[in-house]
């Protein structure tokens, strides 16, 4: 599996994800720190809420295969800012948790998240599973190693690795 970094706002869902997608039982645990476990990096949802903090988003990102926007969809607002993929050398999606609350606005969300440059959202019910599945196996695909040149060569035409 790809190594994922989570990264959204306080109680968007992060925690829970990771707990589901290890298949542990979920237990409410305010993340006080960033915790890069075998397949999933946990970050305070402070770090992205503050930007004397937030630029160690960027740096831990750089142990991760793919980087996820977390933001709930009863989320009044958007912490991030069009076109946030900038600072990124990996690829980033989306996923959108609380799919399932009555205040839920997923087109909203999805927005939100298309202006940030998601290659790929996911909309995740991580009480009932559903979209899990599709999440999973985007993260089983391989990891694709270039070399040195392949990466340069791209870079001057403007292309992400990954591409």
């Amino acid at each position: 599996m790809r190594k994922l970094f989570l990264m959204g706002r306080s109680e968007a869902g992060k925690t829970t994800l990771s707990q589901v997608l290890k298949g542990e039982e979920i237990v409410y645990k305010k993340t006080q720190y960033t915790y890069a476990g075998d397949s999933v990096i946990d970050t305070p949802g402070e770090y992205a809420e503050s930007k004397e903090v937030g630029v160690g988003l960027a740096c831990f990102s750089f142990e991760a295969d793919v980087v996820a926007i977390v933001v709930a969809a009863d989320e009044p607002f958007s912490l991030f800012t069009p076109n946030c993929n900038a600072f990124l050398n990996r690829p980033l999606i989306g996923i959108i948790t609380k799919i399932d609350s009555p205040y839920a606005n997923v087109p909203m969300v999805k927005q939100w998240l298309q202006n940030c440059c998601c290659e790929k959202i996911f909309c995740i019910n991580n009480m009932n599973g559903d979209g899990l599945k599709e999440l999973k196996e985007y993260l089983s695909l391989p990891v694709r190693k270039i070399s040195l040149d392949e990466a340069m060569e791209k870079q001057s035409r403007g292309l992400a690795d990954w591409e």
